[in-house]
């Protein structure tokens, strides 16, 4: 029987499947196991043990082609119910969101929601192949889940390099005993845009298959350094900003006559390669900073701003000029507060902070790490005339904090126990192949379950993520938060530095098939994707 039949087998519900050999599995037996199936009773039995309201929260969402203005800017793409990012869903924590999909996509082409940062029940992921079929062009499907963890999430496909169109939006899980206090929330969704405008994601992604060997070599920065503060930003004016040359330039040196490998894009915070493909536009909420995305508030409110990086390649350093932000959690979940001018936040990852708006008109920047570009936003409570649209506030160069420096709130924390089962994750490969991979294995999505890590239900896990190559890399777990460190954050995704290990521990309490993968959409395409299944 072929993978594939023997996948559509196990997406039938029909209790386990088999899988061959172990080689990317620690600690791996010579027997093949077997797996718990997205959809079997396991399953269900961790979704009746959710705590839930009983509310039922029902969205249809249509995923069809659409010409959007970015801000004067045209771009023919795809999108949830015409505009990206879609509309927000807000439900609260315990409620169970019912979502009918339409998959209105041209040529054929089949689609999936994935709901990034949920621990929701397996079979209700969105990964075609792996907990569900593909949602085929013509027809729907509906996702119904209790959302139990409130929280800053959102959702995307799970469906090649679908994610890097305009088919993203927020979803906000709220907490019914909310201890934060705060007079508004704005959700500030960022994004790297090329898609009807140079061309198509899949055409970057074939340029980028071509590998460097006849590009020659991106740079690889410096290692970076324990200050935080002040990273290839160049001076600010007495008023504290400071105007680019350009809001779109994307790199130095770049051959012409590649339309979207990033050549020469730096970042001491990345650890040195910044990134692999050229934008043309990097949005805040779906507009580029000519025609920018503005928040209207009053001097003195104490706003909660949610930030989602929705990105396919960029991190963004993140800062509102005239302001310090208070970080209160990272990934939906809290933190012990910390202050800062800035904010670095790599695709998947999302954090939100408190701030104590000023009087005036102040520019919100999201800086394309290592791009030399910008997206921006404004904020006005008052009088004054707008910013530059190439403004870079002085806070910019100040302290700029990362998941690596904060703490789990107490509440949160996951108690001190020695790791059952330690899985070595190594991400491989590099630009001149292009053959980013895990443990050397390049992912395949037709036989998704050749070489798993494997869990247990009630195993505390760790895993060390071993980075080799050049870059770095935005690693996102499915189904689970984990712990970076004894104390560190509880996130779903986080930074992994070239030549750096990060260790995380998550307790396995969701059972069924879950993806570990680079959240850089096309290093996660070409193979640089996990299955960590849970044993029968």
């Amino acid at each position: 029987m072929n993978s594939l039949n023997r996948r559509s087998l196990l997406l039938a519900g029909l209790g386990v499947a088999s899988v061959g050999t172990l080689a990317a599995c620690s600690g791996g037996s010579s027997n093949t196991p077997t797996l718990l199936s997205p959809s079997g009773s396991a399953v269900a039995r961790a979704e009746k043990k959710r705590r839930a309201t009983g509310t039922e929260r029902k969205v249809t969402l249509t995923a069809a082609p659409v010409t959007l203005d970015l801000g004067g800017v045209k771009a023919r793409t795809w999108a949830y119910g015409g505009q990206a990012p879609g509309k927000e869903i807000r439900i609260s924590a315990g409620d169970t969101l019912v979502a009918e999909l339409s998959n209105q996509l041209p040529d054929r082409t089949p689609t999936s929601v994935h709901w990034h940062g949920l621990a929701l029940r397996s079979d209700m992921d969105g990964v075609p192949m792996v907990t569900q079929r593909d949602i085929r062009a013509g027809s729907t499907f509906t996702y119904r889940f209790i959302a139990a963890d409130p929280g800053t999430h959102w959702f995307h496909p799970h469906s090649g390099l679908q994610l890097d169109r305009g088919l993203y939006a927020p979803l906000i899980v709220e907490d019914p005993k909310e201890p934060l206090s705060y007079d508004d929330e704005w959700v500030i969704v960022l994004d790297d845009w090329l898609d009807g405008v140079t061309g198509t994601p899949d055409e970057a992604l074939a340029e980028l298959r071509q590998g460097m060997a006849d590009h020659g070599s991106a740079g690889t920065g410096s290692t970076p350094g324990h200050d935080m503060s002040g990273h290839g930003m160049g001076d600010t004016d007495m008023d504290g900003m400071s105007a680019s040359p350009s809001a779109s330039s994307s790199g130095d040196g770049d051959d012409m006559s590649m339309r979207f490998m990033l050549m020469g894009a730096t970042s001491d915070l990345l650890g040195g390669d910044a990134g692999d493909v050229k934008y043309p536009y990097h949005l805040i909420n779906g507009k580029v900073p000519a025609d920018p995305d503005v928040y209207t508030g009053k001097p003195g409110r104490r706003v909660r701003m949610r930030f989602i990086n929705a990105g396919g390649d960029t991190a963004y350093r993140v800062a509102l000029g005239g302001h310090r932000m208070t970080v209160t959690h990272t990934d939906g979940y809290p933190v012990e507060h910390r202050q800062t001018d800035a904010l670095l936040i790599g695709m998947g990852e999302r954090y939100d902070v408190l701030v104590t708006l000023g009087d005036g008109v102040f520019p919100l920047v999201a800086l394309a790490e290592g791009k030399d570009a910008t997206g921006l936003a404004l904020v006005r409570t008052g009088s004054g005339s707008a910013p530059s649209a190439t403004v870079r506030p002085k806070e910019l160069n100040g302290t700029v904090t990362t998941a690596s420096a904060l703490k789990a709130a107490e509440d949160v924390r996951l108690p001190s126990r020695k790791a059952d089962v330690v899985h070595r994750v190594e991400l491989t490969g590099g630009m001149e192949k292009y053959d980013w991979a895990v443990n050397g294995r390049r992912f395949d999505m037709a036989n998704p379950d050749a070489a798993p890590f494997l869990v247990e239900e009630g195993q505390r896990v760790r895993l060390d993520f071993v980075n080799t190559t050049e870059m770095w890399h935005p690693m996102h777990l499915h189904g689970h938060t984990f712990q970076l460190g004894g104390s560190g954050a509880r996130k779903d995704t986080t930074i992994v530095l070239p030549k750096k290990t990060v260790s995380v521990v998550f307790d396995a309490d969701n059972p069924g098939q879950w993806m570990l993968h680079c959240h850089n959409v096309y290093h996660g395409e070409v193979g640089m994707m996990a299955l960590v299944a849970y044993r029968a």
